[in-house]
C-alpha cells in the first residue's frame, strides 16, 4: 500500500513539473534579469557577500530555466510558436536576451570571467536577431490582430532593455578586443541609439493607450514598471559608453550628446516612478486587488535593481554625488522587492509540487 502510494506521489509530481514546462511563461527569464541586476547593484554598494550569492544562485537559475525552455520546445512546439506570435506574450521571450546579459554583465563583474561572459554576450546578439525579427515578422503579418487597447502593454519595453542589455555588456567586455574595440564600440553605440529609437515609438503607443483607453487592473501589472526599467538600462548603457569615451575618438567627439541623453533617459525614467506607484496604489488600495505570487512580478523588482545601478553610475561619471544617496535607497528596496518575491515563488512552489503530491497520503 505505502508503495501505491509512494508511486502516485512521484506521479503527480512529475504531472505537476510537465504542467509547469507546458505553461512556462515566457517572461520568466525576468527573474534571471532582476536577480542579476540586484546582485551587481549590491555589490557596488559593498555589499559583495549579497552580490555573490545572487550571482551564484542566478547561474543556477539561468540553467534551469533554459532546460525548461528547451523541453518547452520539444514537448509543447505548439505552445511555444503561439506565444511567440502572441501580442501579450511573444515579447516576454526578450527577456532570454537581457537575462543573458545581464548574466554575462555579472561575470565581469564578480568573478571578472571574460572567458564565459564573452560567449555570453555572442548568445544574446544570436537570439537578440532571431528574436527581434521573427517576433515583429510574426505581429506585422498575422491576419488576425488584437486592438492597440488589448495589444499594447509596458511589457513591451522589453525589446528595449533586451537592446540596451546587449549594449552594457558589449561596453564591458571592450577591454578584452584589442584587435577590434573601435568596431565592438561602435556596435555597442548603435545598440544604444537603436534602443533609444525603440522606446520612443512604443512609448509614444503605451502612453497613448493609457490617456485615451479605459485602463484595467492587467494594464497595471507588475509589466509596466518596465516603462521605467527601459529608460534605466538605456541610462547605465550610455554611461558605459561614457566611460569607453577615451578609447574612441568618435565617442569622444559625441560626448556632450552622450552625457545629455544618458541625463534624459535617467530624467524620463525618473518621471515614470511616481506616476507607477500611484498605479500600484489604484491597483492594490483602491480596486483592492490582492497581491499573489506571479512570474510578472519580476517584471517589477528589475527596473528597481537597474534604477539603483544605473543612478549610481550616472552619479560617477557627471560627478553628481546626491544621485549616489538616492542610488543607495533604491538598492534597499530592490532587495526588499527581490526578497518579498522570492518567497513568493518558493511558496507557490511548495504549494504546487509539494502540497499537492503529498494530499494524497
Amino acid at each position: 500500500m505505502e508503495q501505491a502510494r509512494s508511486l502516485d506521489v512521484r506521479k503527480k509530481f512529475a504531472g505537476n513539473l510537465k504542467d509547469g514546462v507546458k505553461n512556462l511563461h515566457p517572461a520568466y527569464f525576468a527573474m534571471v534579469m532582476a536577480t542579476g541586476i540586484v546582485s551587481i547593484a549590491s555589490g557596488w554598494f559593498g555589499m559583495r557577500s549579497i552580490g555573490i550569492a545572487l550571482f551564484w544562485l542566478n547561474i543556477v537559475t539561468y540553467c534551469i530555466l533554459w532546460l525548461m525552455t528547451l523541453a518547452r520546445l520539444i514537448w509543447f512546439c505548439h505552445n511555444f510558436l503561439s506565444d511567440l506570435g502572441d501580442h501579450q506574450r511573444g515579447v516576454g521571450f526578450f527577456t532570454l536576451v537581457a537575462g543573458t546579459c545581464v548574466l554575462g554583465s555579472q561575470f565581469v563583474v564578480f568573478p571578472q570571467d571574460f572567458r564565459i561572459a564573452t560567449p555570453l554576450w555572442f548568445l544574446g546578439i544570436l537570439l537578440w536577431i532571431l528574436l527581434i525579427y521573427s517576433i515583429f515578422t510574426a505581429f506585422i503579418f498575422k491576419e488576425t490582430k488584437p486592438s492597440l487597447a488589448e495589444g499594447i502593454h509596458g511589457g513591451w519595453l522589453l525589446v528595449v532593455v533586451a537592446t540596451q542589455s546587449v549594449s552594457v555588456l558589449g561596453g564591458l567586455l571592450v577591454p578584452q578586443f584589442e584587435l577590434f574595440y573601435r568596431e565592438i564600440l561602435f556596435f555597442t553605440l548603435a545598440m544604444w541609439l537603436i534602443g533609444g529609437m525603440l522606446y520612443i515609438w512604443m512609448i509614444s503607443l503605451i502612453f497613448y493607450r493609457y490617456i485615451f483607453f479605459k485602463v484595467s487592473l492587467s494594464d497595471l501589472s507588475p509589466p509596466s514598471w518596465i516603462t521605467m526599467g527601459a529608460m534605466a538600462i538605456s541610462t547605465l548603457a550610455g554611461t558605459t559608453l561614457i566611460t569607453n569615451e577615451t578609447r574612441s575618438i568618435l565617442l569622444q567627439e559625441m560626448l556632450p550628446f552622450l552625457k545629455g541623453f544618458t541625463i534624459f533617459f535617467w530624467a524620463t525614467g525618473s518621471w515614470w516612478i511616481p506616476v507607477l506607484i500611484i498605479g500600484g496604489i489604484w491597483r492594490h488600495i483602491y480596486k483592492r486587488y490582492k497581491f499573489i505570487y506571479d512570474p510578472l512580478y519580476w517584471g517589477l523588482v528589475f527596473p528597481l535593481g537597474m534604477y539603483a545601478a544605473a543612478t549610481f553610475q550616472l552619479s560617477t561619471v557627471v560627478t553628481l554625488p546626491f544621485l549616489y544617496e538616492m542610488s543607495r535607497f533604491f538598492i534597499y528596496v530592490a532587495l526588499l522587492a527581490w526578497t518579498a518575491t522570492f518567497f513568493g515563488l518558493v511558496h507557490s512552489l511548495l504549494s504546487k509540487f509539494i502540497g499537492k503530491s503529498f494530499q494524497t497520503r
